[in-house]
């Protein structure tokens, strides 16, 4: 029998690599920057052509490399950061597999410049494909220069599967923005297209975030605080008045890096627990700094999940951090009486001997007595005639419940306008087969989800015009999906107005949405798309439309009277599948009329 297991060329061996490593153009810019970041880097600036299918362009003004670095940072398990495995316990940088490089050469064409301070030249090298085609001195300025041209040129089915390119720019300035929250010390830039997205100067770090989100979340966030022997924690969490029950901004840093954890996020959510409504997720910005021996980012080629060796004090510790940060927030503030003119009153001395002023003395009436009248009481009459039936028998009327009969809904054989509200949340309604009832709030959805999707159809929708123009703040992330929700917005009522740095003016809104946020409407809209990214034109609609229509249907424990339910019930049975709400929850349940026979046998 021949031999049949062979070793994979490097060329292959690194597509492999590639496909863990390099997902989307986000994923290239994340692993350049980081580099780059590595390198000392106090400038770094991006450009991107083509949402970064067509170009990725990196530059630096880091250390650079030499000419033999800049040819051995391509191969696989190459790296400067760490030398034997003990040094994975030790990390102090964010890239240390080796494998970053070559998985970008893999699968584009790589164009390199760079240049220490100590050289007079640079280097240029070309790789298309894992193959080096040219190597060469060049003059350039110190640090790095990466250009990534045509992003998966080699790999049409990878290629092929990117999403638009609006959703893959927000894919990008969405890890860009988390680079830069954790190196407020590091200048950036971004621009796509030839127009500048995001400039951001060198600064401190809540700066740092008020640059990247706005003024107004800045406004709404506090301070955390606490050092101890196992981790510090430092960042801002959200005041409860600024939660939101999706896509609030949450960033969790362990050591300059970016990390998800679930874990660490149930701490925070326990903290706020009685402050915000359940479901709602406040937003944070929290930064870990822990000995690196007692972490291990060594789990997945992104970096992104982090185990800590003590994680159930960590998480003790930081909801306690969280915890009092809300309680300084909502500490009663001292009382301090304004003296100021008002005459001095001399304390008590009972040792005193003699006094200026006799004490007062208070004078009673020993014959009053409250419960002695002599008048009778006015509600006595209304117990007259209670002796009659003798003690504690009362006479009763016998009442012929049949004689009303007729101020009941019992003909259910007929169709029956008369609807009944239970607990504010469901409308009970006689019919032929038994008594139907409607999840009050699934049912005005799936009304408000027709309409909706009829609207974006149609191109046309009505809209309430604000009296004044409300303005409301994304960040660049955000924004590029705004722009690319114009015309689906305007189908639905949004009157909006560009004004520029993610900032934009909201002149009119949805008919009927009136007493609802903008800002909050339109985010979650953008939440709704963002998570669910690429899809059909009608899977677009479906998202916004029920986005909408979850945020304006009427909440459980309304109060509807008998004309609000007639029209509600009405406008269900009249629309598409009126059974079920948009997002599969029943909406209708009917109790066959022989079950509730059964009840009284």
């Amino acid at each position: 029998m021949s031999d049949i297991i062979r070793l994979l060329p490097d060329s292959v061996a690194n597509q492999i690599a590639a496909g863990e490593v390099i997902q989307r153009p986000a994923s290239v810019i994340k692993e350049l920057v980081e580099n780059a970041i590595d390198a000392g880097a106090t400038r770094i600036d991006v450009v991107v052509v083509d949402a970064g299918r067509t170009m990725i362009q990196v530059v630096d003004d880091g250390r650079g490399m030499s000419e033999t670095d800049a040819r051995m940072a391509f191969e696989r398990h190459a790296t400067s950061k760490i030398r034997k495995a003990d040094d994975l316990f030790s990390l102090a940088t964010m890239g240390f597999r080796g494998e970053a490089l070559p998985s970008i050469a893999a699968v584009a064409q790589v164009d390199l410049r760079t240049r220490t301070a100590d050289e007079e030249v640079g280097t240029h090298l070309v790789i298309e494909g894992s193959q080096v085609k040219v190597q060469e001195v060049a003059s350039c300025a110190v640090g790095s220069n990466f250009t990534v041209k045509n992003l998966f040129f080699n790999v049409p089915a990878r290629r092929k599967f990117l999403k638009s390119n609006q959703t893959e720019l927000s894919n990008i300035l969405a890890e860009f923005e988390r680079i830069a929250l954790v190196n407020p010390g590091t200048a950036f830039s971004l621009a796509h297209g030839g127009a500048a997205m995001l400039t951001l100067e060198a600064t401190q770090m809540r700066r740092r975030i008020a640059d990247v989100f706005g003024k107004k979340l800045d406004a709404q966030m506090l301070a955390v605080e606490v050092d101890t022997s196992l981790v510090h924690i430092s960042g801002f969490v959200g005041k409860p008045e600024a939660a939101r029950k999706k896509g609030a901004h949450q960033y969790f840093f362990v050591n300059g890096r970016y990390m998800r954890h679930a874990y660490f996020h149930r701490a925070v959510m326990e903290a706020y627990e009685g402050l915000i409504p359940t479901g709602a997720g406040v937003p944070y910005f929290l930064y870990f700094n822990v000995a690196p021996d007692r972490i291990d980012v060594n789990i997945h080629p992104t970096k992104t999940e982090i185990k800590f060796e003590d994680e159930l004090h960590v998480w003790q510790i930081l909801m306690a951090a969280v915890r009092e940060t809300l309680g300084r927030f909502n500490a009663v503030p001292s009382i301090d009486f304004d003296t100021e003119g008002r005459p001095e009153l001399p304390a008590y001395d009972p040792n005193r001997a003699t006094t200026t002023t006799a004490m007062p003395r208070a004078s009673v009436n020993t014959a009053f007595n409250p419960f002695e009248t002599t008048t009778t009481p006015a509600w006595q009459p209304l117990y007259d005639g209670f002796e009659a039936g003798g003690d504690n028998d009362f006479a009763v009327e016998d009442i012929d419940l049949r004689s009303h009969d007729e101020q009941l809904p019992l003909d259910v054989d007929d169709h029956s306008s008369a609807h009944f509200q239970y607990k504010g949340s469901y409308v009970l309604t006689p019919v032929k087969s038994g008594l139907m009832v409607i999840d009050q709030s699934r049912a005005h959805m799936r009304v408000l989800y027709n309409r909706y999707k009829a609207q974006l159809a149609a191109g046309t929708g009505a809209s309430q015009g604000l009296l004044f123009a409300d303005v409301v703040q994304f960040p660049p992330s955000e924004a590029v999906l705004i722009d690319e929700l114009t015309d689906e917005l305007h189908a639905l009522g949004f009157d909006l107005t560009n004004l520029g740095g993610g900032s934009y003016s909201v002149g009119g809104i949805p008919a009927g949405t009136e007493g609802l946020q903008p800002a909050a409407m339109l985010h979650d809209i953008v939440v709704a798309v963002r998570e669910k990214a690429g899809g059909t034109t009608d899977d677009l609609a479906h998202r916004i439309a029920l986005s909408l229509a979850r945020g304006a249907a009427i909440p459980q424990g309304q109060v509807l009277s008998a004309t609000e339910m007639t029209h509600l019930v009405g406008e269900l049975l009249q629309g598409d599948q009126p059974n079920h709400a948009p997002d599969g929850r029943t909406a209708i349940a009917i109790i066959p009329h022989a079950d509730i026979e059964r009840l009284f046998h």
